[in-house]
């Protein structure tokens, strides 16, 4: 739920999972139980270091078959294969090794049941009576877009806007990268309709800033063949961005060089006001024309 956000200007969406591999990557892996969400088909697990592909941090992990998760409560240790293809990943292969008590596990009961198929997206939730309310300070304020040039969030009103925030070293594919490919799915669709408004305009927000410099955002933009007409990628000092994001219902933290956080695509209109908020990461392009499509019509009324 997004508590605060600005609603400085036209902003984005995002949601679930897509199937079409064409490599697949797997990882053994250790690590203890932090929290479990059957219901969402996902584990949150505090894992060790994954050689070649990253470092030790706390994340949310996918599962296909919820009966992974049966024999399992927040504490256990464990030990899971991690499946990286291009678009999602899962784990499966769960065992318990350890008990929150820290007793030993010999072995795990046999698992019934059958492959459920892709997690769905958490809830979407709306709100269209939220309203700007004067003129923020981070509406002016000089940010740096993926050319070094300054931007700043008044130069995008009028303009309906979906805006989510992301990391470039981000090396899951269901989340970051998938908030990426949402934009770049939503744009190529809105931009191949003969009687698409204009007013449309994606922001995509780094929340690592010190690593993720314009030349690093630029290189980045190319690999989702980003038409800076319709889609900017912001940096900034790092306390600015931290605003940005807290305003916008974002949360993150350093976790072992990377980071931990939350999702959030923002889908505001020209008016300034919140139209839609996504709080998942996910295949939602659809969604993000749908509503950008809303927003930018009410624009122009």
């Amino acid at each position: 739920m997004v508590n605060r956000v600005l609603l400085l200007l036209p902003v984005l969406a995002l949601a679930s999972c897509q199937h079409a591999p064409s490599t697949v990557k797997t990882f053994s892996v250790r690590g203890t139980v932090v929290e479990l969400k059957p219901e969402n088909k996902t584990a949150v697990v505090r894992h060790e270091r994954i050689p070649g592909y990253m470092n030790a941090m706390t994340m949310p992990f996918n599962v296909r078959d919820t009966n992974e998760l049966a024999q399992l409560k927040p504490g256990d240790q464990i030990n899971f294969r991690l499946v990286v293809a291009e678009n999602e990943s899962w784990i499966d292969q769960v065992n318990k090794t350890r008990g929150r008590d820290g007793a030993p596990v010999l072995h795990n009961p046999a698992r019934r049941g059958t492959e459920d198929g892709p997690s769905t997206p958490a809830e979407i939730t709306t709100n269209t009576s939220v309203q700007s309310s004067g003129r923020h300070p981070l509406m002016t304020y000089a940010f740096t877009n993926q050319f070094g040039n300054t931007v700043t969030l008044a130069d995008f009103r009028g303009q309906a806007l979906a805006i989510t925030f992301f990391f470039t070293r981000c090396p899951i594919p269901d989340y970051c990268p998938r908030l990426s490919r949402n934009f770049e799915e939503a744009s190529a669709k809105l931009a191949s309709m003969s009687d698409a408004p204009t007013n449309w305009h994606f922001i995509s927000v780094t929340i690592d800033p010190k690593f993720d410099t314009p030349a690093v955002l630029a290189g980045y933009a190319k690999r989702y063949h980003a038409d800076p007409k319709h889609w900017t990628f912001l940096t900034g000092p790092v306390e600015k961005i931290a605003q940005l994001a807290r305003e916008s219902g974002v949360t993150f933290e350093p976790d072992k060089g990377l980071l931990n956080h939350n999702f959030r695509t923002l889908i505001i209109d020209p008016a300034g006001k919140l139209q839609m908020s996504f709080p998942v990461s996910g295949n939602i392009a659809d969604g993000i024309v749908t509503e950008l499509l809303k927003a930018a019509s009410a624009g122009k009324s």
